[in-house]
């Protein structure tokens, strides 16, 4: 393996809150025991109910996570992006599938297989402990945002939405912040927590209020400054 190959994967893996607790000598060694596999676009990557059998790093691509709402129609729940990870949790504890994935465009990935992990995890006791660090922290973002579910109003939950899409997938424009990412009010009622009609209403009123705009089936915020007022404390 080349260095900079080497050196591009390692990076890689530190984009995941797990692996950013390992030492560069660990990762190396995971990265022994990591294969690339290629997906062309369009092409199922793991579908829902599968053996979860490992971890994918996306080095190049992107990878669709979806599943099928109880009407039968697909909602996106994320977009892996290069250099963003998914199936950290089934990598320790081997549960099938809760999602579907598809790659958007033709994608290269680094998969970590868990029958190689866990061994070289026992192995490793001050890692181990590292990654029950991780965990911990894990399950204390997780009530902190069914927290932000219970106590923050609409308006609120989903500015900070939109407001993170933006970050993660805008693009700056004449009009605005572009989110290059195409979500359908249902994806965004399943990120909110609440329904399809009652963010459509609150989209709308934004629409009219010029705090943002859709052009070409993409949201635009076109005062993101005064979105963020909504995420403030009142």
């Amino acid at each position: 393996m080349a260095r900079l190959e080497r050196d591009g994967k390692r990076e890689a893996l530190l984009g995941s809150q797990l692996f950013a607790a390992m030492q560069p000598a660990e990762l190396d060694e995971i990265l022994k025991f990591a294969s690339e596999r290629r997906f062309r676009r369009g092409q199922t990557i793991f579908q829902r109910g599968d053996n979860a059998s490992s971890m994918m790093v996306v080095l190049q691509g992107r990878v669709r996570i979806s599943t099928v709402s109880a009407e039968g129609k697909e909602v996106t729940l994320n977009v892996i992006n290069p250099g963003e990870i998914t199936g950290e949790l089934a990598l320790l504890d081997g549960k099938p599938r809760s999602a579907d994935g598809t790659a958007t465009e033709d994608t290269l990935l680094l998969v970590v297989e868990r029958r190689h992990f866990l061994p070289f995890l026992a192995q490793n006791h001050d890692l181990a402990l590292r990654v029950i660090g991780v965990l911990c922290d894990r399950v204390r973002r997780t009530s902190m945002a069914l927290e932000e579910i219970a106590l923050f109003d609409l308006p609120e939950r989903l500015a900070r939405v939109l407001l993170k899409l933006a970050d993660d997938y805008g693009r700056a424009g004449s009009a605005g912040t572009r989110i290059d990412l195409r979500l359908s009010q249902r994806d965004l009622s399943n990120l909110v927590a609440s329904s399809r009609e009652s963010v459509n209403k609150q989209l709308r009123l934004w629409r009219e209020d010029g705090l943002i705009d859709i052009e070409e089936g993409f949201l635009v915020l076109r005062r993101p400054a005064e979105l963020r007022h909504f995420t403030e404390p009142r």
